[in-house]
């Protein structure tokens, strides 16, 4: 068994399939998947499920992924140990809902990369469920999704918490609703301003769903994500419900583009946004670092 082969499969896993795991290695498919033959005869494991459209992880592949991944982290270990500037750089990988990505994210990788020169950062946006989902995979190391406060979190993930809010509608200034001090569930649905909500499986479309009780908006659009919606408000598309923490410090709420106001009607609602990663195998140095790094510039204490 070499090292390169299980580097090979995490690649495979990481990426979806032969062919890009095979563009990112500079090597041709066939050498690669005869590589991971190799392999899976001398383990006895299917690790691979192949079809015609492409070959991507197996069942089996999946429960040995945390085992791969700890003897890659160890031999990463023993290269930095042993002083060898040649070894591949690891790449964290990152899922985000986009929640708060700019206010929070940006500062955080940038301040990783001064200390970290050579770990590249790769940020994948993603809805909640298929983040639990790869982090538990272990194709995705860090995970920032959203919570409303009572909501149960997956007991295989360890959950920090990091920012603490409640939703306002993210408008423009010279909107006709940035005149009042509050808007009601109301003012969202009688068509005043077209209403921008989350796509299904994202957790602001649950809470603008329930924040409506029934009431059907007379237009409205939808959309992948809180960052895609304030560029929506900010183009004078229509108004959209966020979390506070996505909306303050962003930079185009510093610009004066886009504007907040508070929910009327006693809305008292608290979202929580969270870094999770498994609690299962060891964690890599560089993942450590930028999970406290998050945690330190959110201001709120580590988790044990």
């Amino acid at each position: 068994m070499r090292i390169e082969q299980l580097e090979y499969i995490a690649a495979v896993t990481r990426l979806g399939s032969l062919r890009r795991a095979a563009e990112e290695l500079h090597l041709s498919q066939p050498a690669l998947s005869e590589t991971v033959r190799n392999l899976e005869r001398e383990l006895g494991v299917d690790l691979l499920e192949r079809k015609r459209s492409g070959a991507t992880i197996s069942a089996e592949g999946r429960e040995l992924l945390p085992h791969i991944a700890t003897v890659i982290e160890a031999v990463d270990r023993l290269r930095g140990a042993a002083g060898d500037q040649h070894r591949v750089s690891r790449m964290i990988r990152l899922g985000t809902v986009n929640t708060a990505t700019v206010p929070l994210l940006i500062p955080a990788v940038r301040e990783f990369r001064a200390t970290h020169p050579v770990t590249q950062v790769e940020v994948v946006g993603a809805q909640q469920t298929e983040i639990h989902r790869a982090l538990l995979e272990g194709s995705v190391d860090l995970g920032l999704v959203n919570y409303l406060r009572g909501d149960d979190v997956p007991p295989d993930l360890e959950t920090t918490e990091l920012l603490r809010g409640r939703p306002v509608v993210c408008l423009r200034p010279d909107s006709p609703l940035a005149a009042r001090p509050a808007v009601s569930a109301a003012d969202l649905a009688d068509g005043r301003e077209p209403l921008i909500v989350m796509r299904s499986g994202y957790l602001m479309h649950r809470f603008i769903h329930r924040l409506l009780a029934g009431r059907t908006p007379s237009f409205s659009y939808s959309t992948d994500g809180a960052e895609m919606g304030k560029l929506m408000v900010a183009e004078g598309l229509g108004v959209t419900v966020l979390p506070d923490f996505s909306v303050i410090g962003d930079p185009l709420e510093r610009g004066g583009t886009i504007t907040h106001r508070p929910l009327a009607d006693g809305e008292a609602t608290e979202v929580l946004l969270v870094i999770q990663r498994r609690r299962s195998g060891s964690v890599p140095r560089a993942v450590r670092d930028l999970h406290q790094l998050f945690v330190r510039r959110a201001g709120t204490p580590a988790a044990p």
